[in-house]
């Protein structure tokens, strides 16, 4: 279906009569390792459903740099900071428009008013077009910001002010992330006239650089080029089409056959013939990202009256200590990874160069489990990731190697699995028990780490561990509500310190993150961040 995707096609004769220049259409396809949930950036935490929507439709206040994680303008063309900075004032562009699509034509260019439904939405479940379709945005309410932003007004029609409660050092970041996409407010008052709000998440509209044209589940999602976007040297694909190819076997074929030009997430045995091919270049990085296991904290895990072994320290002691990592980590990422010791990736400031593992240890994770009351046998759920991600190339294999890990010291371990969607909604309701996740870092700060995967105000969302730990918690506050990087990184130390010692997780590795590409394929920029942008990206002969 997608084969030679990449030749270029003549515009009609009747266009060439009255055009200049004949144009060639420049197509490219990605092949992309899963379905997005939806198409509101929202609702989501994945990469999966970023890269399907915010890095191609939207644009944010403020954005990351292409390829790095330096903040610069986006829909805001500058921002002003009060002395207390408690306020922040920011001037949006001029001339910016929404897409035109079948279903959706705006009448105004963007202003104010989408940056006001855009963030209300979030912060008032009483707000009309949520009332009329309720839904959860875990990343606002993972970081707090749902509960920091006291209001958001607009001064002006080119002019808004946020006012937060208390000092937040990430806050310009933190609104440079996918989630926090700027939505159409004209758009979203049509499908609430029309009694049709849950369009928004299936007809998107935004400003970025490409327009949606159709999705079909579990098979493509086709994009047109945005010829209206702010930035127009940015738009150099005429056709983006993301052809959903789950098995890393056949994303490697497709793109030795042309069939796609880009994709992803290749098997740590594939690389050195990957590197081999003529036609292909491999840029690769060290991953600003963290695999690692999850020990659900509760004391009955949901959909179970039994009490859940790992609510006790004893016990996740026991199964961390007993995790061979070097084992894992030769098998299951193959010389494309580094052993992990802490809770986010060494490159990220504040991070604490003096933790270090328990030592690999059977026979003690035997007697702690003793000392624990747990007998011999006892059973526990072990969740394994459906898809591949940049933090975890095979976690079938490595469920299976912990699997008998666990054998070992007497814990009976039955793997477990659903659809990628199901996984995380079912495991941010509580039902996991140890399960494989990861992260890759969002926005450079140590909040995002820290704050986002472990703190209390995450219980619901990315806090797969359901473990929330007030002395850790007043550490990681005090230190985001502070701009002196200083005492942040003095703070953010003991944090880690006091969850290294409290086994909320295992942590694995941290992967290097290698892009497969066609060679024609120029100015692709790897994220830090795990995404795929293919803004400022070009298709050559």
């Amino acid at each position: 279906m997608f084969k030679h995707a990449v030749i270029p096609f003549l515009v009609g004769a009747s266009l060439l009569a009255s055009a200049p220049f004949a144009h060639a259409a420049t197509n490219l396809v990605f092949c992309s390792e899963g379905s997005p949930a939806g198409f509101d950036p929202g609702q989501y935490t994945t990469g999966t459903d970023f890269d399907a929507s915010a890095e191609t439709m939207f644009n944010r206040l403020s954005q990351f740099e292409r390829g790095g994680t330096k903040v610069e303008p986006g829909l805001a063309t500058s921002w002003d900071v009060s002395p207390d900075n408690l306020t922040w004032t920011f001037h949006l562009r001029d001339g910016v428009k929404f897409h035109t699509t079948p279903y959706f034509k705006p009448t105004r260019d963007f202003n104010a008013d989408d940056v006001l439904f855009t963030f209300n939405r979030m912060l008032d479940i009483n707000q009309p077009f949520r009332k009329a379709y309720p839904t959860e945005f875990p990343y606002f309410t993972d970081m707090g910001m749902d509960k920091n932003i006291a209001k958001v007004e607009k001064i002006d029609d080119k002019t808004v002010r946020f006012t937060l409660n208390t000092v937040d050092a990430a806050f310009i970041q933190n609104l440079a992330m996918s989630f926090a996409s700027i939505q159409s407010a004209e758009y979203a008052d049509k499908l609430l006239k029309e009694g049709k709000p849950a369009d928004i998440n299936q007809k998107p509209i935004g400003t970025g650089p490409f327009v949606f044209k159709s999705y079909q589940k579990d098979s493509n999602i086709r994009y047109t080029g945005n010829k209206d976007y702010w930035k127009p040297e940015d738009v150099k694909i005429d056709n983006l089409i993301f052809a959903i190819t789950t098995d890393p076997s056949v994303r490697i074929q497709k793109l030795k056959k042309n069939e796609c030009q880009v994709t992803l997430f290749p098997r740590p045995a594939d690389l050195k013939a990957l590197g081999e091919d003529p036609n292909l270049k491999m840029p690769h990085q060290a991953g600003f990202n963290l695999g690692y296991i999850a020990y659900n904290v509760m004391d009955k895990i949901k959909g179970s009256n039994e009490p859940n072994p790992m609510a006790q320290l004893k016990v996740r002691q026991a199964m961390d200590m007993s995790v061979n990592k070097q084992q894992i980590i030769d098998s299951v990422y193959q010389g494309a990874g580094q052993l992990a010791v802490g809770a986010m990736p060494p490159t990220q400031w504040s991070y604490d160069t003096s933790i270090k593992d328990a030592p690999f240890d059977p026979v003690k994770a035997k007697e702690l489990l003793k000392e624990a009351g747990i007998k011999e046998g006892t059973e526990i759920t072990l969740w394994a990731m459906p898809v591949q991600r940049p933090y975890n190339p095979n976690a079938k294999l490595m469920a299976e190697m912990l699997q008998s890990d666990w054998s070992k010291i007497g814990l009976k371990a039955k793997i477990m699995s659903y659809e990628w969607g199901e996984y995380i909604k079912r495991s941010k309701g509580g039902e996991n028990g140890a399960m494989l996740i990861g992260w890759s870092g969002d926005n450079g700060d140590p909040d995002n780490w820290l704050g986002t995967l472990f703190g209390c105000d995450s219980l619901e969302g990315n806090n797969f561990s359901k473990w929330c730990d007030p002395e850790f918690d007043k550490l990681v506050k005090a230190a985001k509500a502070t701009t002196d990087v200083a005492e942040r990184t003095k703070l953010y130390q003991q944090a880690q310190q006091r969850l290294k010692s409290q086994v909320p997780m295992t942590p694995i590795a941290h992967s290097t993150v290698y892009q497969p590409m066609r060679k024609n394929v120029e100015d692709f920029k790897i994220s830090p961040f795990g995404l795929n942008s293919f803004y400022g990206v070009s298709v050559g002969k």
